[in-house]
């Protein structure tokens, strides 16, 4: 028998597991932050701790920082900027949620927000409504509302090419889950935009010899480039020789295998090894299992569907859900 875990407020426009902590955090219409945590970690019942108003409009989407990094959750907001709240202690005093950086931006709207950890360091990598992509590099770990700007760029190929002010409905971004001692920064990354060279999903990757962001790959056949991508999503790697990305589109969901060594052109090889429907409209998120083998997805059907590939490599549905009032 299927049991609720949580309840959510009316209202609620989006959450975010903290897998590491066992937390819930939640942002709604009204501004409110919410976090659910677990009395008993052996439960899978939660409670809500905390409601906090943390802006005068919207949250449009709640994203918890790496957990090393400490507990904090970045807000993206409906006048388009960026909240990082922090939990902290003071003086002996109970936890309190406190506003530890804001990103303002002034007339562009913040799509999408995650962060990526490397061996170095924490990056955090925002898209924008006019096309932009910013990198942000952590330069304290202790202390995190120390942000510095690394980098600016558009979601081009030809990233030399600066193309005219985008308008952009979302954006969706996934970083490299790998965390090894020699493993690079790189994430993927599409907008659903009216500039056809900045829509496809492309990998960025960290070129720390030169200190600059490179296109590496781009997920897309070539008469698919200008298709608006609505999720990306990259599986996390155990001992497979090649990485694994999804990418959502009108199309349908596309798997893609990643090279792992560049080629002489420093490019990565990719094959789209699947087309997966089932959907029949727009998908809103797609997530990987730990293992990386299984994918969960949602999207306008209200439906949540699970696909995994057998050993031969042929993908298919395994489930679907229906969620019930």
């Amino acid at each position: 028998m299927d049991k609720a875990v949580a309840t959510l407020d009316k209202g609620t426009t989006s959450s975010s597991w903290n897998y590491c902590g066992q937390r819930l955090a939640t942002g709604s219409t009204d501004g409110t932050l919410s976090i659910f945590d677990s009395p008993d970690p052996s439960s899978s019942s939660f409670t809500c701790n905390l409601k906090t108003k943390v802006h005068a409009g919207a949250i449009l989407k709640v994203v918890w920082v790496p957990p090393e990094f400490g507990d904090a959750v970045a807000c993206i907001c409906s006048d388009g900027s960026l909240l990082l709240w922090e939990e902290i202690v003071e003086d002996a005093q109970p936890l309190q949620w406190k506003l530890c950086k804001s990103f303002e931006s002034t007339s562009t709207q913040v799509l999408d927000v995650q962060f990526g950890v490397s061996s170095t360091s924490l990056k955090l990598v925002a898209a924008y409504s006019d096309g932009h992509v910013k990198v942000y590099e952590l330069l304290d770990p202790l202390i995190l509302k120390n942000w510095q700007l690394q980098a600016e760029f558009q979601n081009a190929i030809d990233s030399v090419t600066m193309f005219r002010k985008a308008s952009c409905i979302s954006a969706s971004i996934s970083w490299n889950p790998q965390k090894g001692e020699n493993q690079g920064s790189s994430f993927v990354l599409g907008f659903n935009s009216d500039t056809p060279q900045l829509n496809s999903s492309k990998v960025w990757e960290f070129d720390e010899a030169h200190n600059r962001w490179l296109p590496v790959a781009e997920l897309a056949l070539p008469e698919d480039r200008s298709d608006e991508v609505y999720a990306v999503a990259w599986a996390l790697n155990i001992g497979r020789p090649y990485e694994v990305i999804a990418v959502a589109t009108q199309k349908g969901i596309a798997i893609w295998h990643v090279g792992a060594n560049p080629e002489l052109d420093g490019r990565l090889s990719v094959e789209k090894v699947a087309l997966l429907s089932g959907h029949g409209g727009e998908v809103w998120q797609m997530e990987w299992d730990m293992s990386g083998t299984t994918l969960a997805t949602t999207g306008s059907d209200g439906m949540v569907r699970l696909w995994q590939s057998n050993l031969n490599g042929v993908w298919d549905e395994q489930a679907a859900f229906q969620p019930t009032a």
